[in-house]
């Protein structure tokens, strides 16, 4: 990709004032807050270390059951175009969370050979008539019920909505959620967050109406700033490899809210999330700024905070900014990016509706820093929160870290996206990644759950785009695309080949199963790979190349080289 080169110099002087070298900021959490800190941890010499303090905990229990009844909009908006909506349902059972259980019921249950169930009913909170009337089964989680629109008035303002149940004659059971059903926006667009699985789905003129599923992967990008139609069309056509890659960007710097560029983007299908981070602490400003751009059919969604745990930003600004957008435009969710491993974690991604992690792992110092300290718990700054060195591997390990906050903070979890390191510099990041680096921490995001990719940012190297744009061009589509958005990842383990990551997708009749050597060295034996399913035959190898063969029902091949992935589409019995 010649034009990149071309660009990447055009593009200097932007790039370095987008914000990738950390400005300063006033500080108001943690300790110390006059000291220089990231992620709560002083960072230059000269400075004690100190215990930073904001670590997400698991909660004590007291050896009780507690039954754990949460609900949620199947989505997270319907229009007054469709009929029918359902909710989610968890009836988990936990040592922390909900109300007592009545193990004594379930004890009956059992010596009658039945299940024991929760009876419920979900309405409105100011009406009496219920939406929903029926029964989930204790312990269940992810069950879903329809109900009819119809009787409901399309408003800018959500529903609240009230889950009551009860097991037995004696123990009830509540919970709340809202309820979001809009009037339809013809002339724009509009964004649902899948509840269930973590993807989206996207409708806007292009899409005739309709909503799609939408997995968003590209760059935060940066743009020459010109107000040319032709130059901004010769933009979107390069950065999409004419529609074939690319379908999303994050619209860093040189993207005048009244730009041309943006209305290219309109016309040629490339969705973009809106750059808020300048301006979300201003509430004047981010109105004036969501008021221009939220009529653009492209547009996707809001990015407001950019590491605000690593900038240790006051708690308030990014929840006040998603309550202020989600009034503004309730058509499109807010997303903010976190940095640390967990610095104060509930409190910073409480103000996103999307939660993306730019962990980078490639190239780094894990335990010395540039500014002449250590690197650990509790001091110093290395480029990569308390990574290790693990390469590759320090992606899987953030997703599953954020996964398991949520759980211990009793939260329904939130759309998750990757953002891969595509850069190097700083006295940081001493090199790029690799193009078999780039493909495996993505293949490593999307084990985890990762529902959208952005790399830190356009323009990379040519290798890097090209690598990214091909691999786009597999996961957006079908039939990629319906497996990582159409249920979540079974994790499963390669008996005798520990180091290789392995999750798997059922959609009807086929599976996808994505493998991934992590390790430095190849496997060159043969890998046998069994499934908790029956499999019939090898559809296809979508990505890696390798030469997977089925074997009495089980994936075969005859080696696997260092830092490689594979995605096999394969028939089910």
């Amino acid at each position: 990709m010649g034009s990149q080169s071309i660009m990447r110099g055009l593009l200097t002087a932007l790039y370095l004032s987008s914000g990738f070298a950390r400005a300063p900021d006033e500080p108001d959490t943690g300790e110390h807050p006059d000291w220089p800190r990231w992620c709560g941890k002083v960072y230059e010499s000269g400075y004690p270390s100190f215990e930073p303090g904001g670590h997400t905990v698991e909660p004590p229990s007291n050896g009780s059951t507690f039954l754990h009844v949460q609900l949620k909009p199947r989505y997270s908006l319907y229009l007054s175009t469709e009929t029918k909506a359902s909710f989610v349902v968890n009836a988990a059972l936990s040592p922390w969370f909900g109300e007592e259980y009545d193990s004594a019921a379930a004890h009956t249950a059992r010596n009658n050979g039945t299940e024991e169930e929760l009876v419920f009913s979900i309405s409105l909170a100011d009406e009496d008539s219920s939406l929903v009337e029926d029964k989930i089964k204790v312990n269940a989680t992810g069950v879903e019920f329809e109900f009819d629109l119809d009787g409901l008035e399309p408003r800018l303002e959500p529903y609240d909505v009230l889950f009551q149940g009860t097991l037995g004659d004696k123990s009830s059971y509540s919970a709340t959620t809202e309820l979001l059903y809009l009037p339809d926006n013809p002339d724009g667009s509009a964004t649902k967050i899948d509840n269930l699985n973590g993807g989206l789905l996207f409708k806007s003129a292009q899409t005739d109406g309709t909503f799609e599923p939408f997995l968003p992967y590209g760059y935060y990008g940066l743009y020459n700033g010109s107000n040319e139609t032709s130059v901004s069309d010769a933009f979107v056509s390069g950065y999409t490899s004419d529609g074939e890659g690319l379908n999303g960007i994050i619209s860093l710097a040189g993207f005048a809210d009244t730009n041309p560029v943006y209305d290219s983007m309109d016309e040629q299908g490339l969705r973009f999330m809106f750059d808020l981070r300048g301006s979300y602490k201003n509430l004047t400003e981010t109105e004036q700024r969501v008021n221009t751009i939220k009529h653009h059919t492209s547009l996707f969604a809001y990015w407001t905070a950019d590491e605000p745990d690593g900038w240790q930003v006051p708690f308030d600004k990014t929840p006040a900014a998603q309550a202020l957008i989600h009034k503004l435009d309730p058509y499109h969710p807010v997303a903010i990016t976190l940095n640390c491993q967990d610095y104060y974690f509930g409190t910073y991604s409480a103000g996103g509706d999307i939660l993306m992690e730019d962990v980078y792992p490639i190239g780094i110092n894990s335990t010395f820093s540039k500014w002449g300290t250590p690197c650990n718990a509790t001091l110093g700054d290395c480029g990569c929160d308390n990574c290790h060195e693990r390469g590759v591997l320090e992606v899987a390990s953030r997703l599953a870290d954020l996964a398991k906050y949520e759980n211990w903070l009793g939260r329904w979890p939130l759309p998750k996206f990757h953002n891969p390191q595509v850069f190097h510099g700083e006295d940081y990041w001493a090199r790029d990644p690799t193009a078999d680096e780039a493909r495996a921490m993505n293949a490593l995001a999307f084990n985890r759950g990762a529902t959208g990719i952005f790399g830190w940012t356009w323009p990379s190297s040519d290798e890097l785009f090209d690598v990214h744009s091909d691999m786009a061009a597999v996961v957006t589509n079908a039939p990629v695309r319906d497996f990582l958005l159409g249920g979540k990842p079974v994790e499963f383990v390669v008996k005798d080949h520990g180091i290789l990551d392995a999750a798997y997708w059922v959609q009807g009749d086929r599976v996808l199963v994505s493998i991934v050597n992590p390790g430095d060295e190849d496997i060159g034996t043969s890998v046998t790979v069994k499934l908790p399913v029956a499999l019939k035959e090898i559809d296809d190898v979508v990505l890696g190349g390798l030469a997977w063969q089925l074997q009495k029902g089980e994936l075969v091949v005859n080696r696997i080289p260092a830092v490689s992935t594979s995605f096999i589409i394969l028939k089910v019995e």
